[in-house]
């Protein structure tokens, strides 16, 4: 009976743990570079591995990478460990915010937008996200409609999750209207955003709640991070930095 019971306490404890997944690399310590590129995942990645990307695919054609790793400026210290830095551009007459999402990049289209997949699969409800960043918005110098009347304001980054019950990646052409995972999105479960908008003197804390519109389980999680909220309209500041470092999920 007593071993019986130390199985059942240890099934217990295993079903716990594989209902509170988290994601590889939400300490954003794993990085490696390939034809210019850096990725913020290991070298011949697999499936399991790969699941941050960012649009360095694009850019670092033209030697520019707009996301970075960071081994100096962390908001934990230890061997080993490393941050994110994400740095808005403007490259070839064309904003560029500096991004960071789970998903896939796919290609540039004509210059000036990019094909891309987002959403990595899985399957928990976690209460929040959690993490450091730190914040130095610029004053926006780049803009277009429907946000022209936006030139000379402060910038806003952003962090945002969202978990969808989509039956693959949402395939996203970045300058369209499509808007990944609204309110008015059929598959959309629970949605959280935190907007940045002042400028930090160093890391903060932040834990952000994950609102849930129905009790459905979710197949897939897109986390998405940028330096400048509007650069996917090709809105920004061609000066705007953030970090991020040591993201968590919580339940």
């Amino acid at each position: 009976m007593k071993r019986l019971a130390l199985c059942f306490a240890s099934l217990a404890i295993w079903c716990g743990m594989a209902a509170q997944p988290q994601l590889y690399n939400l300490s954003f310590d794993t990085w490696s570079k390939s034809r210019g590129s850096w990725n913020p995942y290991p070298l011949k990645a697999d499936s399991s591995t790969r699941v941050w990307d960012t649009a360095n695919h694009g850019l670092s054609i033209l030697g520019i990478n707009g996301t970075i790793p960071e081994y100096d400026h962390v908001a934990v210290r230890g061997e080993g460990k490393a941050a994110a830095k994400l740095s808005s551009k403007k490259v070839a007459g064309t904003f560029c915010a500096g991004n960071l999402y789970t998903g896939r990049f796919v290609k540039v289209v004509k210059f000036s937008s990019a094909d891309m997949y987002l959403g990595t699969p899985f399957h928990g409800r976690p209460r929040s996200l959690s993490g450091y960043y730190h914040y130095l918005p610029g004053v926006i110098d780049c803009v277009r409609a429907p946000y022209k009347n936006m030139k000379g304001a402060a910038d806003s980054g952003s962090i945002e999750v969202t978990l969808t019950d989509w039956d693959s990646p949402f395939h996203l052409t970045v300058g369209n209207d499509d808007d990944t995972g609204s309110s008015e999105d059929p598959h959309l479960i629970g949605k959280g955003r935190l907007t940045l908008k002042k400028g930090t003197s160093g890391y903060v804390h932040f834990d952000m709640p994950i609102e849930y519109y129905n009790d459905r389980q979710p197949k897939y999680i897109l986390i998405s991070i940028s330096s400048s909220v509007h650069g996917e309209s090709f809105t920004g500041s061609s000066k705007s930095v953030l970090y991020v470092d040591e993201f968590q999920l919580n339940y």
